[in-house]
């Protein structure tokens, strides 16, 4: 059984709403998520993203998109996700997401936010006039909307996110490589990106201090990233021991439990 946040932020319960969901009902993973995209039952859990200085100041947050089921319960994205990301429900979760991203910016002036998002969801009719709708109210985002893209989802259509980089980034738009070092980046597509940071990935950084083969890999991304001019975030950041690694070898950032865990309200 699966931890899911109360939908309140409270205390987590240990319920997966998704086995709850087939012994009451026959019903698949896409019919529980087209139900919840259906009714608008979504919201954004807030990560912070902290400074790798010690003062440890939130410098942005990651806004995790949570589904919802008719009971309030978060829907396990690991367990939707694999099946849902290339197909229209993909799509349409992904606008959802920027949907309230530019709502919190609107009424948060002082907040930077970061979302996920598919290179396939950058050409969406539906994605682009919902970010069309936004630059024309407002002009200019002024560098407080990052769109995370993952490295494979960025290599396997680099022309697409480069071409949108070119039109999204003089309107204060920023673009962060997800999971960098996971396995897929071109050295040679990597030169044509425009990315602002690189969150490198959680795989070389989770249990960082007991892996010194690791942190020769963190500080080889890390002098990559900070040859193409990318501010450079650890993700997956579990101890205060790792945290300092991280610290000494030069990332910007930190993210992980360690440093502040998902919550519904912005700290």
């Amino acid at each position: 059984m699966l931890a899911i946040i109360d939908a309140n932020g409270g205390v987590p319960e240990f319920s997966d709403p998704l086995v709850a969901a087939f012994a009451s009902r026959d019903a698949d993973i896409q019919t529980l998520v087209s139900e919840a995209l259906d009714a608008g039952r979504a919201r954004l859990a807030f990560q912070p993203v902290v400074s790798a200085t010690t003062d440890r100041r939130v410098c942005f947050y990651e806004g995790l998109i949570r589904l919802l089921d008719d009971g309030g319960r978060i829907l396990p994205a690991k367990q939707f996700m694999p099946q849902v990301a290339d197909t229209d429900a993909g799509r349409r979760i992904d606008t959802l997401a920027l949907k309230l991203a530019l709502r919190l910016l609107s009424e948060n002036p002082h907040v930077r936010l970061s979302i996920n998002v598919s290179a396939r969801s950058l050409a969406d009719w539906r994605w682009r006039s919902t970010m069309a709708d936004a630059l024309a109210a407002r002009g200019n985002l002024d560098d407080r909307l990052i769109l995370e893209i993952s490295e494979q989802s960025a290599m396997l259509l680099h022309e697409v996110v480069i071409r949108f980089m070119i039109e999204l980034q003089p309107r204060g738009v920023c673009f962060a490589l997800d999971g960098f070092g996971g396995g897929l980046t071109s050295f040679l597509h990597l030169r044509d990106f425009c990315f602002d940071l690189a969150k490198v990935h959680k795989g070389f950084t989770a249990q960082l201090a007991q892996h010194p083969e690791n942190q020769v890999l963190v500080e080889a991304l890390t002098t990559v990233a900070r040859q193409f001019e990318m501010f450079v975030v650890a993700e997956g950041v579990e101890s205060e021991r790792d945290a300092q690694i991280l610290t000494r070898i030069g990332v910007d950032c930190l993210q992980g439990y360690h440093t502040g865990v998902p919550n519904f309200r912005l700290l």
